[in-house]
């Protein structure tokens, strides 16, 4: 779920998501599950089905596109990242590359997933995800909603310790959450039956320190670290999580996530989204 600027270095993304990949996998990653799956499910993910997935991380919704039958590919522009999505989908067509400029054939893929991995700062990506998906193909793509209004608005405030202009960067990228926004731009890349739907999303964490290990091996927690420190981040990120802890409860951070489903113009590919 990496993104940058396009006119950036796409090997940035691999300083600020890949730096930690063993402990975004472990401790990280797990909690996205309940996207993942409901994305899936909305899809109509089957067997059958070939699947890519844009900016795949560590490989976590590749490896639950495979439990449904999916035959799977994935992209994502960190290699230390790409390394545990290989580890985890041995049989599956990972690869270290640009979601601009993606290595496969036109009309290649039934399905295009891409969870919080495509953002107002970088749209288009969509062009390369329409161009992989045969006629027909359904796209299912995920990105902050609603964080302000969120109950666990809480476990994101770290991120803003970074500078101001990654801040209001953060800022522009989230902007597809809004109503209608999402839905035109998927129009204007070509994509039809465009549906905006809630996803569930939550992170679950047993205590303060855990919470604030896994956050740090994020790329918005990698800028602030660059601005106040990794000391300091680690330190505001565990008192900010001491007011939120439960008696006999995991730490809980439930964020609004919207999904949108859509298709490529064309036949219907085995299932419906």
């Amino acid at each position: 779920m990496r993104t940058v600027d396009r006119r950036s270095d796409w090997t940035v993304v691999d300083e600020g998501w890949g730096r930690q990949a063993v402990d975004f996998a472990a401790l990280s990653e797990p909690g996205n599950c309940r996207e993942y799956v409901a994305m899936h499910q909305r899809l109509n993910v089957n067997d059958g089905d070939r699947l890519v997935d844009v900016a795949c991380g560590a490989g976590l919704a590749i490896e639950l596109a495979r439990a449904r039958g999916a035959s799977c590919a994935g992209i994502d522009a960190s290699p230390r990242l790409i390394a545990v999505a290989r580890d985890r989908n041995p049989d599956a067509d990972v690869r270290v590359g640009d979601m601009y400029a993606m290595p496969w054939a036109d009309e290649s893929f039934d399905v295009a997933t891409s969870f919080r991995g495509i953002w107002g700062t970088t749209p288009d990506a969509l062009s390369e995800i329409h161009r992989v998906l045969a006629p027909g193909g359904r796209f299912g793509l995920t990105v902050w909603g609603h964080i302000k209004v969120s109950p666990g608005a809480w476990a994101l405030a770290p991120f803003r310790l970074a500078a101001s202009a990654k801040v209001e960067n953060q800022a522009a990228m989230v902007t597809l959450g809004r109503p209608g926004v999402g839905e035109d731009l998927l129009a204007r890349f070509g994509f039809i039956d465009v549906e905006r739907v809630n996803i569930p999303f939550a992170w679950e964490f047993s205590d303060p320190e855990m919470y604030a290990r896994a956050l740090a091996s994020t790329g918005p927690a990698y800028e602030a670290m660059q601005n106040v420190g990794e000391a300091a981040f680690i330190t505001a990120a565990i008192e900010e999580a001491r007011a939120h802890v439960r008696d006999g409860l995991p730490l809980r951070a439930e964020i609004n996530v919207v999904g949108y489903l859509a298709h490529k113009p064309g036949s219907i590919t085995r299932g419906t989204a």
